[in-house]
């Protein structure tokens, strides 16, 4: 009986993710919003919905931008109608655009960058996303049969985020990100193979507003799923791969996401969920929680 628990810990061991080590990983990929020219409220394009008050153009910049490059709204975005501002999540993009692509040039101050300056930003963000990724893949432990690799797409991926802004603006970025997914997928699978039972496939699938409480989603495939509205209270989500998951307003409440892969922060910041959330070490509860 003993060792049958030993053995059972020791999986349990297996499929928890390791911390990244100080000074790397996910505290380097976190926005800066001191060092960045607001790139996140200029560059994208918005229409008046749930999310957004107003329609904006892309290249515009928001009415609520102040000239210190701050949101003259920030602390009542969401009463304000502008809950799509408080669930974006740029991943450092916008200060390594503003102070390394472009040398800290103002594109309020040298016009002649704003144009370029735009249209490299989503190229960075994307670059970034997958830093992101690529640096939780390297601390699961069952996959460590594709550390190199990982390793290597990460360096990859970095280096092609130092390119000057004609390089950048010129980036194949989908079939890069094509190539780093079909990576990260061999790093889920062999993470999900470690769950005992039946894996549940809902790769994309339509969820939303499905109920879900307390389901055991162990080692499920989430990726792209809409789980809007989904009641996943008191749901456990460990080791469950939800890269690309819509969770918007999903209740989160007392579901447990410790290991959940590929969970970013700006999924968590468009869920409902409470104290009793139990979330992988670099992500935090949101503040409205």
């Amino acid at each position: 009986m003993s060792e049958n628990r030993e053995r059972e810990r020791e999986r349990e061991r297996e499929r928890t993710q390791a911390e990244p080590e100080p000074g790397s990983g996910p505290a380097a990929l976190r926005a800066d919003c001191g060092n960045c020219f607001a790139l996140c409220c200029v560059v994208p394009a918005f229409s008046a919905s749930v999310d957004f008050a107003i329609d904006k153009n892309a290249g515009q910049a928001c009415p609520n931008l102040g000239q210190d490059f701050r949101c003259g709204i920030h602390t009542r975005l969401r009463d304000k109608g502008f809950r799509g501002c408080t669930v974006y999540d740029c991943f450092g993009a916008g200060q390594k655009v503003s102070q390394l692509t472009f040398g800290g040039q103002d594109w309020r101050q040298a016009p002649r960058t704003a144009r370029q300056m735009f249209q490299v930003f989503p190229v960075m963000r994307d670059l970034h996303e997958l830093l992101w990724y690529l640096t939780e893949a390297l601390t699961l432990r069952p996959a460590r049969s594709l550390h190199a690799e990982l390793g290597a797409a990460l360096e990859e991926t970095e280096r092609l985020t130092r390119y000057n802004p004609e390089l950048l603006v010129e980036l194949d970025v989908p079939a890069h990100r094509g190539d780093v997914n079909a990576l990260l997928l061999r790093a889920s699978e062999l993470v999900r193979a470690e769950v005992n039972g039946k894996k549940k496939d809902r790769r994309g699938a339509d969820l939303i507003g499905a109920r879900l409480r307390g389901a055991d989603l162990r080692g499920a495939n989430l990726r792209g799923a809409y789980l809007i509205g989904a009641d996943l209270s008191g749901a456990d989500l460990r080791t469950a791969d939800v890269i690309g998951a819509d969770f918007r307003d999903a209740d989160l409440r007392g579901a447990d996401l410790t290991g959940a892969i590929f969970l970013v922060q700006s999924q968590l910041d468009a869920a409902r969920g409470d104290a009793g959330t139990k979330l992988p070490p670099a992500l935090s509860h949101p503040e409205r929680w």
